[in-house]
């Protein structure tokens, strides 16, 4: 019988020999214990979490809940209290190329004069190298993506003329260009319209088709059935996380959001049997 103990956060024995992590089918996102602090008020607080391979995962709470707070913690965006997290079973630091991250479209400097080309091709940097120029090859690449989120044609426009939903597909053809092996958008459908929404929701589920994992900080309740086959509530603490058609309920919700939801609102939802 094979027996794996671990080594280090870095390596694990198997049956006599070194193999590394990533090897022994990790999780693509583990989240153990993080705490973030803002002053000497936590805005998550201890939480555990853990995106399975091949899901798509909606991260829900009311406003302040700490659901964007989580995902910059996990990357290291913002500085941790405590916690450790591992992507494929390894730190972030050494799989970071296996991650593209998409944030609020409300955090980007859209005054920034680049075209929608140059923006899509920087997700490719970490390949190219800052300081080298993208080739015909790189470009048709990124033109590919382009084409995948419907702005093929508004490749040479700059990025700050587009509208909300425009930008925010540019900036999922940038994660796109990335060939990542998870990904993690923050509110990628806040002040999108719907067909952008339609949009970006079939590159989602296509790349759950491709085996890849979606992590989605999600506002719009209706849609959290439709959309995503996990959730994560968050409200500070952790509240509940598994699938949705078992997590999803009115219990769960009530709990996140307290007197927050209208018993007429949870009615309309589909909410699971668990």
């Amino acid at each position: 019988m094979t027996t794996a103990i671990a080594a280090s956060p870095e390596l694990i024995v198997d049956a006599g020999r070194i193999v590394e992590p990533s090897v022994a089918a990790e999780s693509p996102l583990a989240i153990r214990g993080l705490t973030v602090s803002y002053g000497r008020k936590p805005a998550v607080f201890s939480v555990d979490a853990d995106m399975p391979a091949t899901s798509m995962t909606a991260i829900i709470g009311p406003n302040g809940a700490g659901k964007s707070t989580l995902l910059k913690g996990a990357l290291g965006i913002i500085p941790t209290v405590s916690g450790e997290v591992s992507v494929f079973g390894r730190p972030f630091a050494k799989t970071r190329r296996r991650v593209a991250y998409v944030p609020q479209r409300a955090s980007v400097d859209w005054d920034f004069p680049a075209r929608v080309i140059d923006v899509v091709i920087m997700g490719l940097y970490a390949e190219i190298g800052l300081l080298r120029f993208a080739g015909w090859g790189h470009r048709k690449r990124a033109l590919a993506c382009l084409e995948r989120v419907g702005m093929a044609d508004f490749a040479d426009r700059q990025i700050g003329q587009l509208s909300g939903g425009q930008q925010q597909r540019v900036f999922l053809a940038r994660a796109l260009a990335q060939d990542a092996d998870l990904y993690l958008l923050d509110e990628p459908f806040a002040g999108v319209d719907a067909a952008t929404e339609k949009a970006i929701v079939d590159v989602l589920k296509t790349l759950k088709h491709d085996e890849k994992t979606v992590v989605c900080v999600h506002h719009d309740l209706s849609t959290v059935a439709a959309y995503f086959d996990r959730v994560l509530f968050l409200n500070v603490r952790k509240i509940a996380e598994g699938p949705t058609d078992t997590v999803f309920t009115e219990a769960n919700l009530q709990a996140t959001y307290g007197g927050r939801l209208a018993a007429t609102h949870i009615e309309d939802l589909q909410l699971g049997v668990g």
